[in-house]
């Protein structure tokens, strides 16, 4: 028997449990869509801008934890989308992108939209830098194998977006259904590698033996949906955790033996407990520059005389930034497992403890105490402290909130408690700005009872308003807070504390402050917009927003005072050589 091909990867696709496609339509793609129509099991997300589709695909997959699908049309609308695939990539994050294509019997003579300038038909070159694997399909009959590698390929190993471009003719044709058929047949999921007992005994009695020990873990704790394991292990073991910017979240903030976020944006207790470390074990973490304050060994990790044992899916992160002492390949859900089961038998009493969380609990509390200014001021425009300490205030221990770049990601990942693993969505590797409002459209359709507050610059949302339009449409009922100061803030300050102007990063007109009416942006595509005029009002207007469960747009004004640091990020040496600052307020 024989079918067309859309409709063959529309079954395909419901039968690998797929529920939501994030996209937008073009000629290429019409025939898929037509198929796509007819699904009962599989919702489309219209979005306006393919970069929205990208980001809510990625803020999705980082919720639900499988492979999510975006769909594309040729040439512009696939680099529309490039910039979101490529900060999934960066972020480890399972994503098929369905593109289309010329016709495959035009390659070469130019038709509309074909990239052709180095080779025929060549725009899946493009994503081949971030992608796992791009596919061109050149023949109907190889598409199912080729949708099933990428799916496999996606979720297996170290996570990440892969491509399937599609000639449109070939959506069009037909093929036989067994080619389809027999995939059924053929595993969805793979067992995962661990580590064996002999390698776990000699880690924890290495852990043991040490008198400082520190576990600092990053994202891949969340992807491996570990943190559970990791908690275990720690409460086993007494050993303090830190954390990478991907990391927050991963032991909840206010676990006795959390320290927090390391690096530019940690603070000088955190740093020091890392630094002071004699051991530490890293779990899925790429020890990336922010996170070690641009490796530089004086302020937060010295790889030797500390010593390294490192743990992660992918062979390449190992040993890529630090030498290690002790290094594992392994899917870290299973690894903890081991170690928890090892620890516990060599161990059973397990470490004490007590001290350590007590001083652990002295600085949080100190810390706390120093920022009770500022998270109560009446200031207005309101100082970004105040505005989390409100948001956390009222927020339920599940929300999930997706960030952007400046205040809201790096602010965030140090002041900002994080209660539950996973509920903290923010562009790490590739720092995206824009990410955070289509982020939380794919989070609150991935997780539609659970509060999803995006928080985002005014310049972040700025460049992708049009989440506004299928928030109202596909009525998702996301929050978004802009933190409004008028500025591409981050390099506001830190361009006037070293040449001393902001050229190009304010926000001005005629010599005058500027923001867009955001609130009546919000009104015209049909959601609710709230201008905040007073620190008092921002806390009542968030209640009001969670408990309206619709799409609500809040605007709030805050001076653009920078992120504290004790850490260190080498623009200095670059910009300004010997000298001791990096931001300035603005």
């Amino acid at each position: 028997m024989k079918d067309l091909v859309a409709n063959q990867m529309i079954k395909y696709l419901e039968d690998r449990g797929v529920e939501h496609i994030f996209g937008l339509c073009g000629h290429t793609v019409i025939a898929f869509l037509a198929a796509l129509s007819k699904s009962e099991k599989i919702r489309f997300i219209n979005v306006r801008h393919e970069q929205i589709a990208s980001h809510a695909a990625d803020g999705y997959a980082r919720v639900t934890k499988k492979a999510s699908v975006v769909l594309s049309h040729l040439g512009p609308g696939l680099t529309n989308a490039a910039t979101g695939v490529a900060n999934a990539a960066m972020d480890s994050i399972p994503m098929v992108v369905i593109a289309g294509d010329v016709p495959s019997h035009y390659y070469g003579k130019h038709p509309h939209q074909e990239v052709n300038l180095h080779a025929d038909g060549d725009q899946w070159e493009i994503y081949r830098p971030f992608v796992k694997r791009a596919w061109r399909v050149d023949r109907a009959d190889l598409l199912p194998e080729i949708l099933e590698k990428a799916f496999a390929l996606a979720e297996s190993g170290r996570p990440g977006p892969v491509l399937v471009d599609i000639p449109m003719d070939i959506f069009s044709q037909e093929i036989d259904v067994a080619l389809f058929e027999r995939l059924k047949h053929n595993a969805k999921t793979m067992y995962k590698p661990s580590i064996d007992d002999e390698l776990a005994e000699k880690i924890v009695k290495t852990l043991a033996a040490a008198k400082n020990p520190v576990i600092h873990v990053g994202g891949g704790i969340i992807l491996a949906d570990a943190a559970k394991e990791l908690a275990e292990f720690v409460d086993q073991m007494g050993i303090p955790v830190s954390n990478s910017l991907m990391g927050v979240g991963a032991l909840p903030a206010d676990h006795p033996l959390s320290l927090g976020m390391t690096g530019f944006w940690g603070t000088k207790f955190i740093n020091d407990k890392c630094l002071n470390a004699d051991y530490i074990l890293g779990l899925g973490t790429s020890f990336k520059e922010a996170d070690c304050s641009s490796w530089y060994p004086e302020f937060t990790f010295s790889f030797p005389p500390t010593k390294l044992i490192h743990i992660d899916i992918d062979p390449s992160e190992i040993g890529r930034n630090y030498p290690v002492e002790i290094g594992a390949v392994a899917d870290l859900k299973n690894a903890l497992t081991v170690l928890t089961r090892v620890a516990k038998k060599l161990f059973p009493q397990g470490r004490d403890a007590s001290a350590l969380k007590a001083e652990i609990a002295a600085y949080k509390k100190e810390f706390k105490a120093s920022n009770k200014a500022v998270e109560e001021s009446d200031v207005f425009p309101m100082s970004p402290q105040r505005i989390l300490a409100d948001l956390r205030s009222v927020l339920p221990r599940n929300a999930i909130i997706t960030t952007d770049v400046g205040w809201n990601k790096n602010g965030v990942g140090q002041q900002f408690p994080i209660y539950e693993p996973g509920s903290i969505l923010t562009p790490g590797g590739y720092a995206t700005m824009g990410f955070g409002s289509p982020a939380a459209l794919g989070a609150k359709v991935a997780a539609p009872d659970r509060v999803v507050v995006s928080l985002i610059g005014d310049g972040g949302f700025g460049q992708n308003p049009a989440v506004l339009a299928t928030a109202a449409i596909e009525n998702i009922p996301a929050i978004f807070v802009i933190m409004n100061n008028h500025a591409f803030g981050t390099i506001a300050g830190l361009e006037k504390a070293h040449y001393d102007t902001t050229f190009g990063t304010l926000f001005e007109k005629d010599g005058e402050t500027y923001s867009p009416d955001f609130a009546a942006i919000a009104r015209a595509y049909g959601v609710e917009g709230i201008t905040i005029q007073s620190a008092d009002e921002f806390k009542p207007a968030m209640e009001k927003a969670i408990a309206m469960n619709k799409p609500v747009v809040i605007d709030v004004w805050m001076v653009n005072n920078p992120v504290p640091t004790a850490g260190h990020w080498n623009i200095m040496d670059i910009y300004s050589p010997g000298k001791k600052v990096h931001h300035v307020s603005t």
